[in-house]
């Protein structure tokens, strides 16, 4: 039997939805829709779905705004049937329902991500704890403690034992013998890098060995090392080395698929700091490419480093990546639509609506309150009195009439301002929220996936609320 669905919306936005859903010609389900008499649907609540929504038309579940606040639980408890929120934006109905109404599962990865603390023999107990609590906020599994060259680091003992203790794994990043040794004796749980002229530092320790070639790009004295640890019964992970580009980049590349023929059930690692941090390119879409590189290849380890101030967000991005990449594998799709986290400049989708649907709202409001949308043509604002077309917001501001209530002004300023970066970088502006910047801000919105708070047209069934402050 065909499921179907009530959409829940506000006035201004009601024909544009049905245009929406009729346009759709929707297959495998029928619709209501259900105007709840008010303006703004991304104003609802759940307290105000459950006192105005007394019939809901045998619907077997009921679609509401995408950023309506409250309990949908309870909605569910009391109406018998799913509630569920829609996406951000009308025009991304049919992208909705293509995957079927459901979020792509992003808890699982087979990725495992080392994060290098480069200075670690620089930086106190204290610090080396802080450091690492952050990158596993960031998502990192085990913090990699890099030693510098001519740089004493007489506390690498006590540094391993409170990592350790503080429930870390930990792994030893250094070419002195010595501390390799005084880090596996520890407890460090993965020893970087043995050659082999150095695998007798895995006889001393239990530490897990990451084995790199004897000379740069000597691939068959690596495959010699890895089978000698193993012919000892030891597990290790083997790392060809990613060279910078200009300086073996590609070949480097072809190396790891040579060494996943090589070495078909071996773990390998990659470390990416050689392209993320010695490119002046953001570094998400780096991070994309090589994580999409290394889930073809099942290259199970990753190195990333922050040290470079434009690499800063690069364990995040890397940690995104690899849920991405594993979901697109899983199940044998392009990786799209899973979400926008590692696009921070540029959306596939920037402008869902045209000049022309954006002045069909203007003429449906009554209201004083400016409302600030964006298109392709730039930057719309309006209210009751018309609608003004730029793409400066100083071009505005004779026309606000707002030079007697400074805090309107502020508040027109500040979202015009993101309005305009929005118009120029193509990235969605919805008016009372901040722009999306994914991975490349700690702490800040997640892909569109994510409800916020009410504002802007949600599932195309509200129309922009216009700040008035």
């Amino acid at each position: 039997m065909a499921e179907h669905l009530l959409f829940l919306t506000g006035k201004l936005a009601e024909p544009s939805l049905r245009k929406v859903l009729q346009a759709m010609q929707p297959t495998g389900f029928s619709y209501d829709v259900c105007q709840l008499g008010i303006s703004v649907a991304g104003l609802m609540t759940a307290d105000m779905i459950r006192r105005r929504l007394v019939d809901i038309h045998g619907a077997s579940r009921i679609i509401i705004p995408g950023r309506a606040r409250g309990d949908l639980d309870a909605l569910c408890d009391h109406y018998g049937v799913p509630v569920v929120r829609g996406p951000d934006e009308l025009k991304d109905l049919p992208q909705f329902f293509g995957r079927a109404g459901t979020e792509t599962d992003l808890s699982r990865y087979d990725i495992r991500i080392f994060a290098e603390i480069v200075e670690a023999p620089t930086l106190a107990i204290d610090g080396l704890l802080t450091r690492a609590a952050y990158y596993r906020a960031c998502g990192a599994d085990v913090i990699d403690l890099g030693g510098l060259p001519q740089t004493p680091f007489p506390h690498l003992e006590d540094a391993v034992c409170a990592l350790v203790e503080a429930g870390y794994q930990v792994s030893i990043d250094s070419h002195d013998t010595d501390e390799l040794l005084r880090g596996g004796r520890a407890g460090a749980h993965y020893l970087l890098s043995l050659k082999e002229e150095t695998l007798w530092v895995a006889d001393e320790v239990a530490s897990v060995p990451v084995v790199i070639p004897s000379e740069p790009g000597d691939i068959d004295s690596l495959v010699r090392s890895v089978r000698a640890l193993q012919a000892r019964g030891r597990t290790c992970i083997a790392d060809s080395i990613l060279d910078p580009i200009h300086f073996g980049f590609t070949d480097a590349i072809v190396r790891y698929r040579e060494l996943r023929s090589m070495l078909p059930d071996t773990e390998i690692m990659m470390g990416i700091g050689n392209l993320t941090e010695l490119t002046d390119a953001d570094t998400a879409g780096m991070n994309a490419l090589l994580f999409g590189i290394a889930s073809e290849l099942g290259i199970n380890n990753i190195l990333a480093t922050e040290v470079s101030p434009h690499a800063r967000s690069a364990v995040r991005e890397a940690d995104f990546a690899r849920r991405m990449m594993f979901a697109a594998r899983a199940d044998s799709a392009l990786p799209r639509d899973i979400g926008d986290r590692l696009m921070a400049l540029h959306e596939r989708r920037p402008f869902p609506y045209a000049a022309a649907e954006i002045a069909e709202f203007a003429a449906a409001v009554k209201d004083p309150s400016f409302r600030i949308q964006v298109s392709a043509a730039g930057i719309h604002v309006y209210n009751r009195d018309g609608m003004l077309l730029g793409t400066d917001p100083f071009e505005f501001y004779p026309d606000l009439k707002v030079e007697q209530d400074g805090s309107h002004a502020f508040y027109l300023g500040v979202e015009l301002g993101r309005a305009e970066i929005a118009w120029q970088l193509g990235k969605r502006y919805t008016q009372d929220q901040p722009l999306a910047w994914g991975c490349a801000v700690a702490g800040g919105t997640d892909d569109r996936t994510r409800c916020g708070p009410d504002s802007g047209l949600s599932l195309g069934m509200n129309t922009p609320a216009g700040g008035e402050r």
